[in-house]
């Protein structure tokens, strides 16, 4: 880039290159995107309308400002002052991206995340003469790709995990206790009946009861355990980190109370009881399938002991579970 606003006087210039600055000056105002320029050393010289909303700087009181007081950025995550892209552009004369997962701190304290590239600026000779950076807040687009992430990975009715989400924290908590040498827990927790729960009172009602459940359980556990929608009135809840087997009982247990019990629907009292099957990792299974497929095969145990019941995995189990009906037949 040869020319930019700011970077000459009115005098400097005929006709010709003045008509051109003015229509240089009213694209750069026109565009969404922030555009400051530099000096040689580094001082601030031009902002346009975008970058002043930005950075809270009028173009005149950034005049000759240092850049990294104009545009100051840090990391997002170490909030330590991040690399000036400036600098680097000038440095290689060529165009720079900024380091990623930066954060501008406007004048006034607020921070926007923001990505931006700098470009060094050239006289007629070829000679670097400054730096032009452009950039833009990306605030608005992270929020919508973290939205998007969290509905990807969520159940719509409950807000919990869904079964993806489960796969990923199972799959890191086997990891961790193989490396810790410690058990882990898995709990496969069903509504007994609920296909008749929902006949009765209707799908509005049945929800409901679903959310409940949801809120009990989550409540009933330790911030490092995972409760998750499995589907329909099914639910899966890893317990990480307990000392032996006879804990894993305890909160299965703890589990079942939670859940059953009269839940508050539509003005009445709906009572419920659930079953629950559990595997304990390492002798139960390895990985995270394994685990939660035998935790299934004992919840079928508990039910066929009489409802309202728990059971630990027995290699026996397998051999007489069912193939898995939609959630809501069971």
């Amino acid at each position: 880039m040869s020319f930019l606003p700011g970077l000459f006087t009115d005098a400097s210039i005929d006709d010709a290159a003045f008509a051109a600055r003015e229509r240089a000056e009213v694209t750069l105002n026109s565009i969404g995107d922030a555009v400051l320029s530099t000096d040689i050393d580094g001082k601030v010289t031009y902002l346009n309308l975008a970058a002043e909303a930005m950075t809270g700087w009028s173009r005149e009181a950034a005049a000759g400002q240092p850049l990294e007081s104009v545009f100051h950025i840090i990391d997002r995550e170490t909030r330590e002052v991040a690399r000036n892209p400036m600098r680097l552009a000038v440095e290689l004369d060529r165009t720079v991206g900024l380091t990623p997962n930066c954060v501008l701190v406007r004048r006034d304290g607020r921070e926007a995340a923001i990505e931006d590239s700098a470009a060094p600026i050239h006289d007629r000779d070829g000679h670097v003469t400054g730096a032009v950076i452009v950039f833009r807040d990306v605030g608005a687009a992270l929020e919508t790709s973290r939205q998007m992430s969290h509905l990807a990975q969520h159940d719509l009715l409950t807000g919990l995990p869904n079964r993806l989400l489960l796969n990923d924290r199972l799959t890191e908590a086997v990891a961790l206790a193989r490396r810790r040498r410690k058990p882990l827990a898995v709990c496969f927790l069903d509504v007994d009946g609920f296909k008749g729960i929902n006949d009765s009172l209707g799908h509005a009602a049945g929800d409901q009861l679903l959310r409940s459940i949801a809120s009990r359980l989550s409540g009933a556990l330790r911030a490092s355990d995972t409760v998750c929608r499995f589907g329909g009135d099914e639910f899966v809840i890893v317990l990480s980190e307990i000392e032996h087997a006879d804990h894993a009982f305890m909160v299965a247990a703890k589990l079942l109370d939670a859940a059953a019990g009269p839940h508050r629907i539509d003005g009445q009292d709906v009572a419920i009881t659930v079953s629950v099957g559990a595997a304990i990792f390492p002798g139960h299974g390895l990985d995270a399938d394994t685990l939660v497929a035998h935790a299934d095969a004992a919840m079928y145990e508990a039910k066929r002991a009489g409802l309202n019941n728990l059971r630990l995995f027995e290699p026996g189990m397998i051999a007489r579970a069912p193939q898995s009906p939609p959630a809501s037949t069971r």
